[in-house]
């Protein structure tokens, strides 16, 4: 029998390896601004994109929302992701600061990017237990 749920896994998990690949590959462009800008945005769009597409095709904010009942490997990926989700507002808000010439938020940025990038790979890592 046919399972297309299946099919949409793989397609899932492609775009996550991409999306994760591309997130890598902006941070070590972070010297030349402008193009680590337009690699980073992209990425975090995508991501939010493909955050969509699992909730259209697989109501993924009910399945999260029944903690209790669900195995724990799928609530650590949620929590991972959410988490990385977040992580991504703060880089956006910081990016614009540092845009501005707020010397200040310069090293912050830094630093949370790479717990966002680590953040990213275990949301990528996890999602094999809990698709």
């Amino acid at each position: 029998m046919y399972d297309r749920r299946m099919d949409t896994a793989i397609i899932f998990q492609i775009q996550s390896f991409l999306i994760m690949s591309l997130i890598i590959y902006g941070a070590t462009q972070a010297k030349k601004r402008n193009r680590h800008i337009k690699i980073m945005s992209t990425a975090i769009a995508w991501d939010i994109l493909l955050i969509l597409q699992i909730e259209l095709t697989r109501s993924a904010i009910k399945k999260a929302s029944e903690a209790i009942t669900n195995p724990m490997m799928l609530n650590i990926h949620v929590s991972i992701a959410v988490s990385t989700v977040l992580l991504y507002f703060f880089m956006i808000y910081s990016g614009r600061k540092v845009l501005k010439g707020e010397a200040t938020f310069t090293s912050k940025h830094k630093r949370v990017g790479q717990l966002t990038i680590i953040m990213r790979i275990l949301t990528f890592v996890t999602s094999f237990w809990a698709a």
